[in-house]
């Protein structure tokens, strides 16, 4: 039997149907694809940061539990204090253990489309089908759709992006209340970009036992760490936290998000400056007619090209030196779509005089 016969025998056909996660090479580029926080550490906070890392001992396991992090997370975070914690390796890890944890034949993994995508792969490689119900024309939620598909499905788990990942937008905040008392399971509200927003479910999680609420320190600053929270009641935390595996977060990356989050104030004044130049980028977008504008509560844009053009500019945008992310083809809805990471000014001021020399 040759190797291609032994990996279609052995690997399961759903594995077999799917593509890894790409990360275009970025080198040399200016880097305005992966909704990263544009600003580096202060050189005030870099000396501190690496005498508090000499104190690490790297010869011993990280702390299994991560009681100092959690501590900060809570009040850094605004935790409840009724709620509980589970710390992931960013919240990619936490989306797979929570699939993990109610995976079992037929069982449904539901989410608004188009919509983050490891919500759908890591669904298909843990067993369960995903349903998409698609979005509105204008990215809204489609009220009657999402409530005929969780009576008809029976949905283990719903994810909402909020705000929403590619498209940018928050949802009605009345009718995920209304997802929270129809849903036969968790629903799930995955808050990535909560530094750009002031909307959030947190405060909410006493009041619906079925609510996770998603967040991590990405979008903030530390894209490098991989660190994800997850908080809700207890009873349903204590069964997914039976699926970490052990010591899924480092020392180095323990010591330092506590020592970033004591400092908090510098990471929360770098989302005001991202705010206000999304402001202007989007200022600037929406002043070249050709452009199709779709309003945003994250750090990224997303616009709409003129039609069959999104590839060329794409690409004429890369040939400038500048790196965004090509969603058409991705999915119907994002049909000639672009997406644009809002970086510093002089990044956005030279991906705007690009896109301009292009349309």
């Amino acid at each position: 039997m040759s190797l291609q016969d032994k990996i279609k025998q052995l690997v399961r056909p759903e594995i077999q149907a799917l593509t890894a996660y790409h990360v275009p090479p970025a080198t040399g580029m200016i880097k305005l694809d992966a909704m990263e926080n544009p600003w580096p550490w202060p050189e005030s906070l870099r000396a501190a940061w690496l005498e508090r890392l000499l104190a690490v001992e790297l010869n011993r396991y990280p702390d299994p539990s991560a009681q100092a992090l959690h501590a900060v997370l809570r009040e850094s975070m605004g935790v409840p204090a009724a709620a509980s914690l589970v710390l992931g390796n960013g919240s990619d890890e936490l989306i797979q253990m929570i699939i993990q944890t109610v995976a079992a034949p037929g069982r449904v993994v539901l989410a608004p489309e188009p919509t983050f995508v490891m919500y759908r792969q890591i669904a298909r490689v843990t067993g369960l089908q995903f349903v998409g119900v698609p979005l509105a024309a204008d990215f809204s939620l489609d009220a009657a759709a999402l409530r005929q598909a969780v009576e008809h499905y029976q949905p283990a788990v719903i994810f909402l992006a909020y705000p929403n990942n590619p498209t940018g937008n928050l949802f009605d905040a009345a009718l995920l209340r209304e997802l929270l008392s129809l849903a036969p399971g968790l629903v799930v509200v995955d808050e990535a970009y909560a530094p750009f927003t002031d909307a959030s479910f947190l405060s909410e999680l006493p009041d619906h036992e079925n609510l996770l609420v998603l967040r991590t320190l990405s979008k903030m600053g530390l894209a490098g760490l991989r660190l994800g929270l997850l908080a809700g009641h207890r009873e349903w935390l204590e069964q997914i936290d039976k699926t970490r595996l052990p010591y899924n977060l480092g020392s180095l990356n323990q010591a330092t998000a506590c020592f970033a989050l004591q400092h908090k104030a510098v990471f929360d004044a770098q989302a005001q400056q991202i705010r206000a130049a999304r402001s202007e980028l989007e200022a600037g977008l929406r002043g070249m007619p050709a452009l199709s504008v779709y309003p945003s509560a994250a750090n990224f844009i997303l616009f709409r090209t003129p039609a069959g053009q999104a590839g060329a500019i794409f690409a004429g945008l890369k040939r400038a030196g500048i790196l965004i992310k090509n969603l058409h083809g991705s999915a119907p809805a994002l049909q000639d779509c672009l997406r644009v990471t809002v970086g510093q000014p002089q990044e956005n001021a030279a991906f705007l005089a690009a896109l301009g020399d292009l349309l």
